[in-house]
Protein backbone atom coordinates (compact mmCIF):
# COMPACT_ATOMS: atom_id res chain seq x y z
CA UNK A 1 0.00 0.00 0.00
CA UNK A 2 1.58 3.33 -1.03
CA UNK A 3 1.73 6.02 1.63
CA UNK A 4 3.07 9.54 2.10
CA UNK A 5 3.14 12.07 4.92
CA UNK A 6 0.97 15.15 5.30
CA UNK A 7 2.54 18.42 6.42
CA UNK A 8 1.75 17.59 10.06
CA UNK A 9 3.35 14.16 9.77
CA UNK A 10 0.12 12.14 9.51
CA UNK A 11 0.68 9.10 7.30
CA UNK A 12 -1.84 9.02 4.46
CA UNK A 13 -2.56 6.16 2.10
CA UNK A 14 -4.14 5.43 -1.23
CA UNK A 15 -4.79 2.52 -3.57
CA UNK A 16 -3.97 2.32 -7.27
CA UNK A 17 -6.52 0.54 -9.45
CA UNK A 18 -6.15 0.11 -13.20
CA UNK A 19 -3.70 1.59 -15.66
CA UNK A 20 -3.38 4.77 -17.67
CA UNK A 21 -3.24 8.45 -16.81
CA UNK A 22 -3.88 9.02 -13.08
CA UNK A 23 -7.30 10.13 -11.89
CA UNK A 24 -7.29 11.13 -8.22
CA UNK A 25 -10.55 10.10 -6.53
CA UNK A 26 -11.85 11.66 -3.30
CA UNK A 27 -14.51 9.67 -1.43
CA UNK A 28 -17.38 11.24 0.46
CA UNK A 29 -18.64 11.20 4.02
CA UNK A 30 -15.22 10.70 5.69
CA UNK A 31 -15.31 7.05 4.73
CA UNK A 32 -12.54 5.09 3.10
CA UNK A 33 -12.33 4.75 -0.65
CA UNK A 34 -13.10 1.02 -0.90
CA UNK A 35 -16.70 1.69 -1.91
CA UNK A 36 -15.48 3.13 -5.21
CA UNK A 37 -14.34 -0.38 -6.27
CA UNK A 38 -13.30 0.19 -9.91
CA UNK A 39 -15.94 2.89 -10.54
CA UNK A 40 -18.02 0.68 -12.78
CA UNK A 41 -15.10 -0.24 -15.01
CA UNK A 42 -13.53 3.21 -15.31
CA UNK A 43 -10.26 1.63 -14.16
CA UNK A 44 -9.99 0.02 -17.60
CA UNK A 45 -9.45 3.52 -19.00
CA UNK A 46 -7.62 5.43 -16.25
CA UNK A 47 -5.47 4.60 -13.26
CA UNK A 48 -7.64 5.39 -10.26
CA UNK A 49 -5.79 6.89 -7.30
CA UNK A 50 -8.26 6.07 -4.52
CA UNK A 51 -7.36 8.45 -1.70
CA UNK A 52 -8.23 7.67 1.91
CA UNK A 53 -8.68 10.90 3.85
CA UNK A 54 -6.98 11.05 7.24
CA UNK A 55 -8.62 8.88 9.86
CA UNK A 56 -10.16 6.54 7.28
CA UNK A 57 -9.10 3.29 5.63
CA UNK A 58 -5.36 3.12 5.01
CA UNK A 59 -4.67 6.59 6.44
CA UNK A 60 -3.65 7.18 10.04
CA UNK A 61 -5.69 8.91 12.71
CA UNK A 62 -4.17 12.38 13.22
CA UNK A 63 -2.91 13.64 16.57
CA UNK A 64 -5.12 16.71 16.18
CA UNK A 65 -8.80 15.76 15.63
CA UNK A 66 -9.61 19.31 14.50
CA UNK A 67 -7.54 18.61 11.37
CA UNK A 68 -10.52 16.65 9.99
CA UNK A 69 -12.22 19.95 9.13
CA UNK A 70 -12.78 20.31 5.39
CA UNK A 71 -10.67 23.42 4.90
CA UNK A 72 -7.78 21.83 6.78
CA UNK A 73 -7.74 18.84 4.43
CA UNK A 74 -6.77 21.02 1.46
CA UNK A 75 -3.12 20.57 2.40
CA UNK A 76 -3.49 16.78 2.37
CA UNK A 77 -4.72 16.81 -1.21
CA UNK A 78 -1.90 19.13 -2.22
CA UNK A 79 0.59 16.83 -0.49
CA UNK A 80 -0.80 13.91 -2.51
CA UNK A 81 -0.32 15.86 -5.74
CA UNK A 82 3.28 16.60 -4.81
CA UNK A 83 3.87 12.98 -3.79
CA UNK A 84 2.55 11.76 -7.14
CA UNK A 85 4.82 14.21 -8.96
CA UNK A 86 1.96 15.67 -11.00
CA UNK A 87 1.93 19.26 -12.17
CA UNK A 88 -1.84 19.00 -12.47
CA UNK A 89 -4.40 16.57 -11.11
CA UNK A 90 -7.32 15.18 -13.02
CA UNK A 91 -9.70 15.02 -10.08
CA UNK A 92 -12.88 13.05 -9.43
CA UNK A 93 -14.77 13.66 -6.20
CA UNK A 94 -17.95 12.10 -4.91
CA UNK A 95 -20.66 13.23 -2.50
CA UNK A 96 -19.25 15.05 0.54
CA UNK A 97 -15.74 14.75 -0.86
CA UNK A 98 -16.69 17.26 -3.53
CA UNK A 99 -16.64 19.94 -0.83
CA UNK A 100 -12.91 19.36 -0.46
CA UNK A 101 -12.43 19.49 -4.23
CA UNK A 102 -14.30 22.78 -4.37
CA UNK A 103 -12.27 24.30 -1.55
CA UNK A 104 -9.03 23.04 -3.13
CA UNK A 105 -9.78 25.28 -6.12
CA UNK A 106 -9.58 28.35 -3.89
CA UNK A 107 -5.83 27.93 -3.42
CA UNK A 108 -4.78 25.50 -6.13
CA UNK A 109 -6.97 25.99 -9.20
CA UNK A 110 -3.85 25.94 -11.35
CA UNK A 111 -3.10 22.43 -10.11
CA UNK A 112 -6.36 20.93 -11.42
CA UNK A 113 -6.71 19.82 -15.02
CA UNK A 114 -10.14 18.23 -15.39
CA UNK A 115 -12.64 18.14 -12.55
CA UNK A 116 -15.50 15.64 -12.24
CA UNK A 117 -17.99 16.17 -9.41
CA UNK A 118 -20.15 13.07 -9.01
CA UNK A 119 -23.50 13.41 -7.20
CA UNK A 120 -21.91 16.31 -5.33
CA UNK A 121 -22.63 18.02 -2.07
CA UNK A 122 -23.13 21.77 -2.44
CA UNK A 123 -22.44 22.70 1.19
CA UNK A 124 -19.12 24.39 0.43
CA UNK A 125 -20.89 26.69 -2.03
CA UNK A 126 -23.63 27.50 0.47
CA UNK A 127 -26.43 25.81 -1.47
CA UNK A 128 -29.19 24.38 0.71
CA UNK A 129 -31.53 21.55 -0.24
CA UNK A 130 -35.10 22.14 1.02
CA UNK A 131 -36.87 19.15 2.52
CA UNK A 132 -39.66 19.40 -0.02
CA UNK A 133 -37.17 18.83 -2.85
CA UNK A 134 -35.98 15.61 -1.21
CA UNK A 135 -39.61 14.58 -0.72
CA UNK A 136 -40.32 15.12 -4.41
CA UNK A 137 -37.36 12.94 -5.39
CA UNK A 138 -38.43 10.25 -2.92
CA UNK A 139 -41.94 10.21 -4.40
CA UNK A 140 -40.49 9.16 -7.76
CA UNK A 141 -39.84 5.76 -6.17
CA UNK A 142 -43.38 5.23 -4.90
CA UNK A 143 -43.85 2.22 -7.18
CA UNK A 144 -41.01 0.29 -5.50
CA UNK A 145 -41.89 -2.60 -3.16
CA UNK A 146 -39.64 -1.18 -0.43
CA UNK A 147 -41.05 2.35 -0.67
CA UNK A 148 -43.54 2.29 2.22
CA UNK A 149 -40.99 1.26 4.84
CA UNK A 150 -38.25 3.49 3.43
CA UNK A 151 -40.57 6.49 3.15
CA UNK A 152 -41.66 6.14 6.78
CA UNK A 153 -38.01 6.02 7.85
CA UNK A 154 -37.17 9.04 5.69
CA UNK A 155 -39.93 11.09 7.29
CA UNK A 156 -38.62 10.15 10.74
CA UNK A 157 -35.11 11.18 9.72
CA UNK A 158 -36.27 14.54 8.37
CA UNK A 159 -38.25 15.13 11.57
CA UNK A 160 -35.18 14.45 13.69
CA UNK A 161 -36.67 11.24 15.06
CA UNK A 162 -34.25 8.75 13.55
CA UNK A 163 -33.35 5.51 15.30
CA UNK A 164 -30.41 3.19 14.84
CA UNK A 165 -32.31 1.33 12.10
CA UNK A 166 -33.31 4.41 10.13
CA UNK A 167 -30.27 4.61 7.85
CA UNK A 168 -30.60 0.96 6.82
CA UNK A 169 -34.31 1.45 6.16
CA UNK A 170 -33.72 4.38 3.81
CA UNK A 171 -30.76 2.76 2.03
CA UNK A 172 -32.78 1.79 -1.08
CA UNK A 173 -33.22 5.50 -1.83
CA UNK A 174 -29.45 5.74 -2.42
CA UNK A 175 -29.54 3.47 -5.45
CA UNK A 176 -31.34 3.47 -8.75
CA UNK A 177 -32.20 -0.17 -8.19
CA UNK A 178 -32.29 -2.24 -5.01
CA UNK A 179 -30.97 -5.67 -5.92
CA UNK A 180 -28.30 -8.08 -4.72
CA UNK A 181 -25.46 -5.96 -6.11
CA UNK A 182 -26.53 -2.70 -4.50
CA UNK A 183 -27.57 -4.40 -1.25
CA UNK A 184 -24.10 -5.93 -1.01
CA UNK A 185 -22.51 -2.54 -1.76
CA UNK A 186 -24.52 -0.95 1.05
CA UNK A 187 -23.71 -3.74 3.50
CA UNK A 188 -19.99 -3.54 2.69
CA UNK A 189 -19.84 0.09 3.82
CA UNK A 190 -20.62 -0.79 7.44
CA UNK A 191 -17.71 0.19 9.68
CA UNK A 192 -15.88 2.10 6.96
CA UNK A 193 -17.02 5.60 7.90
CA UNK A 194 -15.43 7.76 10.59
CA UNK A 195 -18.58 9.36 11.98
CA UNK A 196 -16.78 11.55 14.51
CA UNK A 197 -14.45 12.82 11.80
CA UNK A 198 -17.39 13.69 9.56
CA UNK A 199 -18.90 15.84 12.31
CA UNK A 200 -15.64 17.82 12.36
CA UNK A 201 -15.39 17.82 8.55
CA UNK A 202 -18.57 19.95 8.37
CA UNK A 203 -18.09 21.86 11.64
CA UNK A 204 -18.03 25.63 12.09
CA UNK A 205 -15.34 27.22 9.95
CA UNK A 206 -15.15 24.35 7.48
CA UNK A 207 -16.76 26.33 4.67
CA UNK A 208 -16.47 29.83 3.24
CA UNK A 209 -19.16 29.97 0.53
CA UNK A 210 -18.21 33.41 -0.91
CA UNK A 211 -14.60 32.31 -1.37
CA UNK A 212 -15.65 28.98 -2.87
CA UNK A 213 -18.13 30.57 -5.24
CA UNK A 214 -15.49 33.02 -6.41
CA UNK A 215 -13.06 30.16 -7.09
CA UNK A 216 -15.63 28.15 -9.03
CA UNK A 217 -16.67 31.16 -11.10
CA UNK A 218 -13.14 31.65 -12.43
CA UNK A 219 -12.04 28.03 -12.84
CA UNK A 220 -11.02 27.86 -16.51
CA UNK A 221 -10.66 24.11 -17.10
CA UNK A 222 -13.22 21.44 -18.06
CA UNK A 223 -15.77 20.51 -15.40
CA UNK A 224 -18.26 17.64 -15.37
CA UNK A 225 -21.05 17.84 -12.80
CA UNK A 226 -23.08 14.63 -12.71
CA UNK A 227 -26.35 14.12 -10.85
CA UNK A 228 -28.46 11.01 -10.37
CA UNK A 229 -32.12 11.28 -11.34
CA UNK A 230 -33.24 9.64 -8.09
CA UNK A 231 -30.57 10.99 -5.75
CA UNK A 232 -32.03 12.20 -2.45
CA UNK A 233 -28.65 13.20 -1.07
CA UNK A 234 -27.75 15.43 -4.00
CA UNK A 235 -30.97 16.22 -5.88
CA UNK A 236 -30.55 17.30 -9.51
CA UNK A 237 -31.99 20.73 -8.71
CA UNK A 238 -29.21 21.48 -6.21
CA UNK A 239 -26.55 19.92 -8.43
CA UNK A 240 -27.67 22.10 -11.35
CA UNK A 241 -27.38 25.18 -9.13
CA UNK A 242 -23.84 24.14 -8.23
CA UNK A 243 -22.94 23.52 -11.88
CA UNK A 244 -24.14 27.00 -12.80
CA UNK A 245 -21.41 28.50 -10.61
CA UNK A 246 -18.75 27.34 -13.09
CA UNK A 247 -18.07 29.32 -16.28
CA UNK A 248 -18.69 26.46 -18.73
CA UNK A 249 -19.66 23.21 -17.03
CA UNK A 250 -20.94 20.02 -18.54
CA UNK A 251 -24.00 19.14 -16.46
CA UNK A 252 -25.40 15.62 -16.80
CA UNK A 253 -28.30 13.87 -15.10
CA UNK A 254 -27.85 10.11 -15.32
CA UNK A 255 -31.30 8.56 -15.82
CA UNK A 256 -32.41 6.03 -13.25
CA UNK A 257 -29.39 6.63 -11.02
CA UNK A 258 -29.14 7.29 -7.32
CA UNK A 259 -26.15 8.43 -5.28
CA UNK A 260 -23.78 5.82 -6.75
CA UNK A 261 -24.29 6.12 -10.51
CA UNK A 262 -21.41 3.81 -11.41
CA UNK A 263 -23.41 0.95 -9.87
CA UNK A 264 -26.79 1.80 -11.37
CA UNK A 265 -25.57 1.89 -14.97
CA UNK A 266 -21.84 1.12 -15.16
CA UNK A 267 -21.63 1.30 -18.95
CA UNK A 268 -23.45 4.62 -19.11
CA UNK A 269 -21.38 6.11 -16.30
CA UNK A 270 -18.08 5.01 -17.84
CA UNK A 271 -19.12 6.30 -21.27
CA UNK A 272 -19.92 9.72 -19.79
CA UNK A 273 -16.68 9.88 -17.82
CA UNK A 274 -14.39 8.68 -20.59
CA UNK A 275 -15.93 11.08 -23.10
CA UNK A 276 -15.29 13.92 -20.67
CA UNK A 277 -11.80 12.85 -19.64
CA UNK A 278 -10.63 12.03 -23.16
CA UNK A 279 -11.95 15.20 -24.82
CA UNK A 280 -9.14 17.35 -26.10
CA UNK A 281 -6.43 14.78 -25.37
Amino acid sequence: MPTFNAADGTELGYTLVGEGAPLVCIPGGMQDSLYFEDLGGLAAHRQLVLFDLRGTGRSAVPDDPSSYRCDRLIGDLEALREHLGLDQLDLLAHSGGTNLAQRYLEDHADRVGKLALITPSAMAAGIDVPGEIRAEIAALRSHEPWYAEASTALKALMAGEATADTMNAIAPFSYGRWDATTQAHHAAQAGHRNTAAFATFVSEGAFDPPATRAALSTFPNPVLVLAGEYDLNSPPQAVAELADLFPDPRYVVQPGAGHYPWLDNPAGFVATLTAFLDAGR
